[in-house]
């Protein structure tokens, strides 16, 4: 017991060792196989929530299709943009975010028409953010604002558009699937630092002060739900234009409902064919980029977005540690089915938790778990298979060598039912007795090493025929063995199958006997009895030993037989009872060396009893059905 605990707390230390590290390296952004496996489950466990009706806090006002087919190009002019942006501002929204990058020059009655629009009311400028490989580290790398995304430059509007609105900017961050699944709300080049598209809209619609501190932003006293790096995690509410989505013609047209834009936040992006701004997501293939920033944009004023901040690591964290370790700790609790099904009950448990977190906005790590707990639990799972099945060999081997002593199929039936006759049954069997002549007096005359090798092959033969023809041996008698047919429970066929069976040894016994030595052939013989009728089959002997057996007055007639077929100077004398039973399934009875009908007297018993006897020639059993039997 003591070395079975040691090699359980040494299976537990290295669980924990290695989820330990797991959960380190990938923390520390070294495992990056493991982003594009949590990408996926993001996408799997957002599915599995369902679409959500967003906030109505947010409008999009869409320059598609149809605007674009009325300007006659894409991109729209800048004087049609200055109407678009007209139009929204008359039905007075609470703010304007303009995602367009406006970083070149146009025809200059349009650039004006257009700086004009935006000085009319609260309004927010896109702006892109460039990156390379080639961005050193600035001074401040190991402060709290290190693991912001580090540009080269940014691509801001051109002044005369930036001095009368707010500028942002507008990049997301996508997974290895493609998939944005975090909007960065803070950027920086060596010397500046940048807010978001999304912060810098959001601040102007909460109007709170936007606080930076060193691991969260805060409006005001309200808390943003951000992860560790300043990235706003993106829940999707669902597929494209669940945010409400209006057409830009619709609204030049005065076509929409006022109520769509008063006092709401409206995010003026392209949706039309070509635009190329489209990232697929778990509910749309193709997702336009103004639909990801008005999610992060309601997110931010909503409060509703995924929680993923400092607390919620340290929980999975700690998920990621002992999951691995209670997993493999059932699998030695109970090395059996109740041992998987338990490890399969917690991991279902811990999947549905981590789905049901999900979909009410905590993100808990996934992929780190799984990368912790499944190596340990297939490395020891791979153990316990070995090591049951160095268990079931050595099962096997004790199971052959009981085998040895009792029937295989007595056996596999003792195993499906271990009260099998514990009380006594009466029923009908066939009870085939077979005893060598004049071995005891041959056995005087050897050693014991020939009497046993001698005895030994009689036995296999006996026992072969036996399994052969469905028999149970219940016993070798010195020299002789009693075989059963009817057990473990009767057949039709079981008269026919002992006839077989006592022909059948008949058979191979001579052709047994003319094999051995003549000084050993010439001295012994052997004679069989076989009889059909009703035993009591049972068990016996005390609590430790047992042994099942039959008795009964057909065991007796089948062992006196064998004195008819002495007094007959014939092998074998099977009872009339035995050949009809036989014959009643259809089994014919070729009988070239079976002779009779005889009337027997048998010891013990008043009358006499029709018998057949087996002389030297070799009959068999033909199992091809007849309505007649041809003695």
């Amino acid at each position: 017991m003591s070395r079975r605990r040691f090699h359980i707390l040494v299976a537990l230390l290295c669980t924990g060792l290695w989820a330990g590290a797991i959960w380190l390296g990938h923390s520390s952004g070294h495992l990056r196989f493991l982003d594009r496996l949590e990408s996926a489950l993001t996408d799997v466990r957002m599915l599995a929530r369902g679409v959500k009706a967003p906030p109505d806090l947010v409008t999009i006002v869409a320059i598609d299709d149809a605007i674009v087919k009325l300007g006659g190009t894409y991109p729209l002019p800048r004087a049609e943009i200055a109407k678009i942006i007209e139009a929204i501002t008359r039905l007075e929204p609470k703010v304007i975010a303009i995602d367009l990058l406006l970083i070149d020059k146009g025809p200059a009655d349009g650039d004006a028409a257009l700086a004009q629009s935006l000085a009319a009311g609260p309004t927010v400028l896109a702006a892109a953010a460039v990156f390379s490989n080639t961005v050193q580290p600035s001074a401040d790398s190991d402060g709290p604002l290190a693991r912001l995304p580090k540009a080269d430059r940014f691509l801001l509007p051109l002044p005369a558009f930036a001095d009368r609105a707010e500028v942002g900017i507008a990049n997301v961050a996508t997974g290895q699937t493609g998939t944005p699944l975090s909007v960065p709300m803070l950027f920086r080049t060596r010397d500046k630092i940048e807010l978001s598209f999304p912060l810098r809209v959001a601040s102007i619609a909460i109007d709170q002060p936007l606080t930076i501190e060193p691991d969260r932003l805060r409006f005001g006293d309200w808390p943003i739900a951000t992860a560790s790096d300043y990235a706003l995690p993106i829940s999707y509410y669902g597929p494209r234009q669940t945010i409400r989505t209006i057409s830009a013609a619709n609204l030049v047209d005065g076509q929409i409902d006022m109520e769509a834009i008063r006092g709401r936040i409206v995010v003026l992006g392209a949706t039309a064919t070509g635009a190329g701004d489209f990232f697929p997501t778990p509910f749309d293939s193709l997702m336009p980029g103004v639909e990801i920033i008005s999610t992060a944009i309601t997110h931010l004023v909503a409060g509703d977005g995924l929680v993923r901040n400092q607390t919620v690591r340290i929980a999975g964290a700690i998920t990621a540690i002992l999951l691995p370790m209670l997993l493999v700790g059932l699998l030695v609790w109970r090395r059996n089915p109740i041992g998987l099904v338990a490890v399969t009950a917690v991991v279902l448990a811990w999947a549905v938790a981590n789905t049901v977190a999900f979909a009410h906005g905590i993100w808990l790590d996934a992929a780190t778990t799984i990368a912790a707990a499944a190596p340990p639990l297939m490395l020891f799972g791979a153990v316990q298979l070995w090591s049951g099945r160095r268990s079931a060999q050595h099962l096997a081997v004790q199971n052959r060598l009981l085998e040895q002593f009792q029937t295989p199929g007595l056996q596999k039936w003792l195993t499906r039912d271990p009260d099998f006759l514990l009380a006594p049954v009466r029923q009908n069997a066939a009870v085939v007795f077979v005893d060598l002549s004049g071995f005891t007096s041959l056995s005087e005359t050897l050693d014991p090493d020939a009497t046993r090798g001698l005895l030994k092959e009689f036995h296999a033969l006996v026992d072969k025929e036996a399994t052969r023809c469905g028999g149970m041996i219940t016993s070798f008698l010195g020299d002789g063995a009693m075989i059963l047919f009817g057990l473990p429970e009767p057949a039709e066929d079981d008269a026919a199958r002992a006839a077989e069976c006592s022909i059948a040894l008949c058979v191979r016994t001579e052709s047994w006997i003319e094999a051995l030595p003549p000084t050993t052939a010439n001295r012994i013989g052997f004679k069989i009895g076989a009889h059909f009728g009703p035993i009591v089959a049972s068990r016996l002997g005390g609590r430790n030993h047992q042994h099942i057996t039959a008795t009964g007055d057909t065991v007796n007639v089948a062992s006196r037989l064998m004195e008819v077929a002495a007094s007959h100077d014939v092998r074998l004398a099977l009872s009339d009872t035995l050949r009809i039973a036989a014959q009643r399934t259809g089994a014919r009875l070729k009988t070239g060396s079976l002779a009779g009908p005889v009337e027997a007297r048998i010891r013990g018993r008043s009358g006499t009893l029709t018998v057949w006897l087996w002389r030297s020639e070799r009959p068999t059993l033909d199992q091809r059905t007849h309505p007649d039997a041809a003695e």
